[in-house]
């Protein structure tokens, strides 16, 4: 799955930076306040700034703005965080988007445990819970046929309790993500190394689809 390190530039093996200046379609984007915000986040966060970090910080704004409603949503739909993981990483799947697979199947594997991450990743239900399973149902109809739904497929959201506002808001949400993602796998934005390297066995193991991780370690700045 992992492409090994093109030597074309002339470079020394040895003498290899640890990672691309450019991660992804794009150069590399104006240096600003807003954009040492964002690597900043990313670092305390993470440890490294992420390679979508670098897409997105061509317009800090978009970033800003789409995260403030991601975050509005979340608190109408009253989604707790293992929620969120239910329905980003059934998304990302459905979307066939590496990297938020691996971001999201990793915090889902850590708040839920291996089995519930791999069941999303799978996109099985058998074990999971009412609204789990009902919430991944919901993503994967959103993210694959939005065309294709009635008014019955809203049925098992409200047999877990949510009523028309949350779903609204839940829905909405899974529409963003799919946002989100869309814009980094377009501009070639790779899974980071770490994300990688640091995810369950379960998950790793888990994602045959979308753009290969990064050969390299993202930087720290």
């Amino acid at each position: 799955m992992v492409d090994e390190p093109d030597r074309s530039d002339g470079i020394p093996e040895g003498d290899a930076p640890a990672q691309p200046v450019t991660p992804s379609f794009l150069g590399v984007p104006a240096m600003g306040d807003d954009v040492r915000r964002l690597y900043a986040d990313d670092v305390e966060a993470d440890g490294f700034v992420m390679n979508l970090t670098r897409v997105w910080a061509h317009v800090p704004q978009a970033h800003d703005a789409l995260f403030g409603l991601l975050g509005e949503l979340v608190s109408v739909a009253g989604l707790t965080f293992r929620q969120r993981g239910i329905l980003v990483t059934s998304t990302a799947r459905s979307l066939g988007d590496a990297y938020c697979s691996f971001a999201w199947g990793a915090r889902l594997a850590g708040e839920a445990g291996d089995a519930v991450a791999q069941a999303v990743l799978r996109g099985e239900d058998a074990g999971l819970e009412t609204a789990d399973r009902a919430l991944a149902q919901w993503a994967r109809t959103v993210a694959s046929d939005p065309n294709g739904t009635s008014a019955e497929d809203l049925e098992p959201l409200r047999r877990a309790g949510f009523d028309d506002r949350q779903i609204f808001a839940i829905t909405t949400f899974v529409a963003l993500r799919l946002a989100f993602s869309t814009v980094n796998d377009a501009l070639g934005a790779r899974p980071d190394r770490q994300l990688v390297d640091d995810a369950p066995a379960v998950v790793r193991d888990g994602i045959t689809w979308g753009r290969d991780p990064a050969e390299r370690p993202s930087a720290t700045s």
